[in-house]
């Protein structure tokens, strides 16, 4: 058997056990594990304890609620953008991911800058990122936070602009690139 046959095999085999698995029906099921318990073990900051991990083999309920969150989260990863060629020589005041699921907005602000990050109403992931509140950092193309924090109620993050230069300057110098990522937590 060739090692990509046996790598197909593998992969159906897992399919095959995780429908069986999320397709049992069981009398009085219900979600024995809350969201946020479900969230942490699916970013690493908490692993599942024991029970847990019994009662989520025990209830095919609660294993569609993990594949649930664990879509919504693998829905978005990560938005980049660019600054575009500018238009004579006004003051940077906005930039856009390729997505158009994120703005970066500068505002000056007595002789210092503020930026404000904003997340795009009709972006697929928008509803799962607003009540689930990651905490979020835009880098530049240098790998340098620029932003980090969580949204507010109007999916929105603000800080004053953590550097000397001017935005337009910065992101020129650092090859007019940034993104927009959750930040990842470290397993404890």
């Amino acid at each position: 058997m060739k090692e990509n046959e046996l790598t197909t095999s593998s992969s159906l085999d897992r399919k095959l056990r995780a429908e069986l698995l999320l397709g049992r029906r069981v009398a009085g099921d219900r979600l024995l594990l809350a969201d946020a318990v479900l969230g942490a073990a699916l970013d690493g900051s908490r692993p599942l304890t024991a029970n847990e991990r019994a009662a989520l083999a025990a209830s095919p309920l609660t294993l569609r609620r993990l594949r649930q969150l664990a879509r919504d989260r693998a829905a978005w990863s990560r938005s980049s953008g660019m600054l575009r060629a500018a238009s004579g020589s006004a003051a940077l005041l906005e930039l856009a991911t390729d997505d158009n699921c994120w703005s970066l907005h500068f505002v000056p602000q007595a002789g210092a800058w503020q930026v404000i990050l904003k997340l795009a109403a009709d972006a697929p992931f928008a509803p799962a990122l607003m009540r689930e509140q990651p905490m979020l950092r835009v880098i530049d193309g240098g790998g340098a936070i620029l932003l980090q924090g969580r949204l507010d109620a109007d999916g929105e993050c603000e800080t004053a602009w953590p550097f000397d230069s001017a935005p337009a300057p910065h992101f020129q110098q650092f090859g007019a690139v940034f993104t927009v990522e959750p930040q990842r937590t470290a397993a404890p």
